[in-house]
């Protein structure tokens, strides 16, 4: 990944291949999502645009005289001849008007490109080539925080680089009389990354053991868990139910890593809140064991809090992106409230249409205090109707359960007879069956 030089900003020109069942909208916004994505890595927008192809196959992905002109963007190539004046290519006269640098530094596709595709194309463009995946993985190297996370998309990224390593290393076998010799340097790197990605894999289920354990002793307290599309808001308002410090950008992924808080003011029962990592479109394959590791949080929450950037013209189709990722590991049947989050950057007649098509809908800003109250409010009801009554006959000797019943459970009445406390209260149907069966195994 390149970084800047003597402070100059890295200038990527961004490049759409629009193939005949994607639509112009679409096209659209991928690019623009592609834009944030590279903006997030510290890049600025040169220039960005599409080309019609009947796929993304051939392989110099472009036509003939696209990838000419590129080559002149990028400065491969010398300033256009009159032989290429004519070209009309969509897109050719917004890159020269949008170009705000004699020269893009490099090119970002907005699809995935094969190895020799890369190479082609940076022979032919004369600066460095990204595909969509490569940019995704380098936002979750440099994100990726917890132990577990930066195991996982490590090993992404090993799998990623593996079969773009032959460019480096083409023709270095030693040969003797015509006849390879030993290992190629090649051979040589490709089979010390195995063994790197085999001590990973050992190095992450150890890892992925000790958080099970962890997670399992949370599983008693009721947790409400954030989801949503990336940069629509979680963490923010995360930081407003729980008082946490957790961390605040205008990019996208700019959390990786699960964070649980208490919900703040305290509940009784307590409640947790989890912020999980923010959803994407084309999700690279190998990154898609990352992303649902980080969402083992919400398997086991009572409630699950769509957050939708509702100022975000395309936020319906990236909420039918995170429904489909949470239908792939069957979470869709969970308890879900939807919040509408950012209204404050819509008008009146825009929020009244919003109410008319999602009227079961939260319409907030994180920003505004009564609104995370009235969030505040809705989770505690949501959790309180998950709830069921029981009595429980309590022995003195079992007097240290109280403690934990309180801190669980929603406690109405407490009788103290000869024999022990009879105690009326609500709580969820999984930990009322554990306090019966610890109260019948130990007392």
């Amino acid at each position: 990944m390149p970084t800047s030089v003597d402070n100059d900003i890295i200038q990527a020109l961004l490049i759409s291949i629009r193939t005949p069942n994607i639509s112009a909208d679409e096209v659209d916004c991928s690019l623009a999502e592609l834009g944030r994505l590279v903006r997030t890595l510290g890049f600025e927008i040169f220039a960005s645009g599409s080309q019609r192809q009947q796929s993304t196959k051939r392989l110099s992905v472009l036509g003939a005289g696209k990838l000419e002109e590129l080559a002149r963007m990028t400065g491969a190539l010398e300033e256009a001849d009159d032989s290429l004046a004519n070209i009309d290519e969509s897109g050719l006269e917004q890159f020269l008007q949008s170009a705000t640098k004699s020269r893009a530094d490099v090119v970002v596709f907005d699809c995935d490109l094969s190895p020799m595709q890369l190479r082609n194309l940076e022979d032919a463009l004369g600066v460095q080539v990204f595909d969509r995946t490569g940019v995704i993985i380098e936002i979750f190297s440099r994100h990726a925080s917890s132990k577990t996370a930066r195991l996982q998309v490590e090993l992404a990224r090993l799998n990623y680089l593996t079969p773009r390593l032959r460019r480096e290393h083409g023709g270095d076998r030693q040969r003797t009389g015509g006849r390879s010799v030993g290992e190629s340097a090649l051979e040589l790197e490709r089979r010390a990354i195995r063994d790197k990605q085999a001590e990973l894999r050992r190095e992450l289920k150890k890892v992925q053991e000790v958080m099970q354990e962890q997670k399992s002793s949370r599983q008693a307290t009721p947790t409400a868990a954030l989801v949503g599309y990336t940069n629509a808001g979680k963490s923010s308002l995360m930081r407003a139910l729980t008082g946490s410090d957790v961390l605040i950008e205008n990019k996208l992924f700019a959390t990786l890593d699960t964070t649980v808080r208490a919900l703040v003011p305290s509940t009784q029962p307590r409640i947790l809140v989890s912020d999980t990592v923010g959803f994407i479109n084309k999700l690279p394959h190998d990154l898609v064991p990352a992303f649902h590791s980080t969402l083992e949080e919400a398997k086991d929450a009572c409630l699950l809090l769509y957050v939708v950037d509702a100022s975000d013209g395309n936020f319906r189709t990236q909420l039918e992106v995170v429904r489909s990722v949470l239908g792939q590991i069957r979470l869709t049947e969970k308890d879900k409230l939807l919040l509408l989050n950012k209204v404050d950057c819509l008008s009146k007649d825009e929020r009244d249409a919003l109410c008319k098509e999602f009227p079961d809908a939260l319409q907030i800003s994180a920003l505004n205090s009564d609104d995370v109250a009235a969030v505040h409010q809705a989770i505690v009801s949501a959790i309180a109707n998950q709830m069921v009554s029981a009595c429980f006959n309590i022995p003195y000797g079992a007097s240290a359960l109280m403690g934990e019943i309180h801190n669980k459970m929603q406690v109405q009445e407490e009788e103290y007879h000869a024999l022990g406390i009879r105690v009326t209260l609500k709580g969820r149907s999984a930990d009322l069956d554990r306090l019966n069966k610890r109260l019948l195994r130990e007392y």
